[in-house]
Order: C-alpha cells, then structure tokens, then sequence
C-alpha cells in the first residue's frame, strides 16, 4: 500500500493535497555569512526594519539576524506564515533541513500539530563543511544503515515519541564535490533502490554540478523518476542546458520562486532570474512535454522571506505564481499535476 510518512505518521498519498516539495522552518544557516560592502555595513547589523530591509533584500546573508532562522522569533513568524499558507490552500510542505543543518524534529511535529499542514522530514547530509567530524569519517555502510533508519524506525525524541523521516535530502554538495558528499550521493542511491523512497540533492553552484550527481546516483542504483535536482533556476540558467538534464529522468525543481532580486550573493557571475524568467521556463517544460517532471517551492531558510520581515511567505506560489501562470493558458489540470501530483508520487513509497 502506497503511504506517505509525515512527522506525525503515515497517510494517504491523496491526502497530501497542495504541496512545497523544498522548505525549511528551521535551520541553522550562520556559516554562510558573507562580508557585505563596507559602506552597507551599518545597516546589516541592525533590526530587520523598514529603514532595513531594502539593503538585507540585497545582501540576505550579510545580515546576522536574517540568517539566525532557528530562533523564537523565527519560529513564530514562519508558524505565522504556515497558517496563512493553510488559510489559502497549502496542504503539505516537505522540509528539506538535513544532517548539517541543526534539523528539528521537535519542532516539525509542534507545528504540523498546530497549524494542521502535513511536514515530511528528510534524513541524509548536507554539504560536507557543515558535518561534524564523526559524520565525515561514516562509510557508506554507515550512510546507508543511517538513512534506512530514519525512516524505517524513526528518531526517538525525549517527551514526543519516535518521528519518522520519508524521504531523503536535502541531499548537499559543493563543487567540485567533496568526497563525504560523494558518499552521500552513493548511499542515497543505495537506499533508495531498497525503499523505494524519494529523493532530493541541492547541487554546487556550476552547471555540471546535477549531470555528474545524477551520475553517481544512478551508477548507485538510485531511480531517476524518485530524484530530485533542487535549485534548478540557479544552476541551469540556459533552457538548453535545462532540457538536456531532463533527459536523464529526474524532477526538474524551480524552488526559488519569491526571489526577484537579480544579484546573487552565492554566484556573482550569474544573475538570479525573477519570477517572471522561471515561469517562461516552467512554460517550455511543459511545451517539451514535461509535466511530470516539473516542482515548484520557495526554499524559504531566511527572515526576510517571511511575511512579519515584509517577505513573501509560503503561500507566495499559490497566491501570486499561480495565476500569472493560469493567465498564460495553461491548463487547471497541468497545474494540478505539478503542485498536487507530482509531489504525492515523488514522495510515496510501499510498506
């Protein structure tokens, strides 16, 4: 029987309803400061504020307080904003904070208990410079019997019980990639040929970064159609390099959607699209007959995203992407299957 495994137990595929497949509520980003210009500095150190936001818009992860998304202040704007996200539609959101990224269990489950939208957790790692020394020195044996774990018998927490995990990402890598992330990959692959579970990498910033993935995952034994390529509107800024990606079978994932400042602090040498420049390739995909593939989310890990630091929230794709994308012809049916669908099938597996 295909289920799907909440922080809160197994349910029906069906139930999922409206789904973010790449979400954080919690997560500790602090290792990614980065130097703003000197001139800006005075501003960054203060409150995220009106007088604020412009510059922290700009330079998000020059600013302390943006990326601090694991205090109580953090967590009652994004429980804010999973309500709001509930209140129009929202269903389910798949949070994507991993081994690396101070991922809290306790909290998924207080919030999806509160605010009534489903939470699937993942297990896995992320990039190797976030992992403690005794993660980094696991085999792949170890990364296997881990993973298998977490989702077959869960994680016990003190006062809330066993919580499962079902699926497996974020799933992160540099590049070039780091030996430990290799080993990730090849565990992953593993695993999922034996659970039949879904998956989702974060790739380096660099075109070849999916390609040679996907390659390690497959070679591993991993399914395509179970995988997910996050941050594809980062990482494949041609359409070109786009499509010959989707040949190899994964889920094409546009999950930066809310961001519509061009200048990206990660990758200068690029310019972030907008909104407007991933619905035209969203629109390709499906001209190329790839509505199966297509995932769209926010990846939400900082303050100034949510609604109470004037951000957009989680219900941006719903309330804002959505009918941009409508007025464009496409069809009620297509949209459900990439919001609806799509997810359901990615995440289910069989017990």
């Amino acid at each position: 029987m295909p289920i799907v495994q909440t922080v809160l137990g197994a349910i029906d595929p069906n139930l999922l309803g409206r789904t973010l497949t790449h979400e954080h509520i919690s997560l500790d980003f602090e290792k990614f400061y980065c130097e703003p210009p000197e001139e800006f500095k005075t501003y960054l150190k203060q409150k995220i504020t009106l007088e604020t936001a412009g510059f922290v818009r700009q330079y998000p992860y020059s600013s302390h307080e943006n990326i601090h998304f694991h205090d109580e202040e953090a967590h009652e704007a994004v429980k804010k904003d999973l309500f709001l996200y509930k209140k129009w539609g929202g269903g389910s959101i798949v949070e994507n904070s991993s081994h690396g990224l101070n991922r809290n269990l306790e909290l998924m489950v207080d919030f999806e208990k509160s605010t009534g939208v489903h939470i699937i957790a993942g297990t896995g790692h992320y990039v190797h410079n976030l992992q403690t020394e005794d993660h980094l020195n696991m085999s792949i044996e170890q990364l296997t019997d881990l993973y298998s774990k977490e989702i077959i018998t869960g994680v016990e927490l003190e006062g809330v019980g066993t919580v499962k995990c079902g699926y497996i990402g974020e799933v992160g890598s540099v590049y070039p990639l780091h030996d430990f992330e290799k080993h990730a990959i090849r565990a992953t692959g593993e695993i999922q040929e034996v659970l039949g579970c879904g998956v989702s990498f974060h790739p380096g910033r660099d075109a070849a970064a999916p390609f040679e993935i996907m390659r390690l995952y497959l070679e591993a034994g991993g399914r395509a159609d179970k995988a997910i390529m996050s941050h594809i509107d980062r990482t494949l800024i041609d359409i070109d390099d786009v499509l010959e990606f989707a040949k190899l079978g994964s889920y094409i994932q546009y999950d930066l959607f809310g961001i519509e400042t061009s200048f990206y602090q990660f990758n200068t040498s690029v310019d972030m699209p907008s909104d407007g420049q991933r619905i035209s390739h969203v629109l390709k995909l499906l001209e190329e007959g790839l509505v199966n593939r297509i995932l769209l989310s926010h990846d939400i890990h900082t303050k100034h995203r949510l609604t109470s630091y004037g951000g957009h929230g989680y219900h941006h794709l719903h309330m804002n992407v959505l009918p941009r994308i409508f007025a464009k012809g496409i069809s009620v049916e297509d949209v459900e299957k990439i919001t609806v669908a799509n997810p359901a099938n990615w995440l289910q597996f069989n017990v």
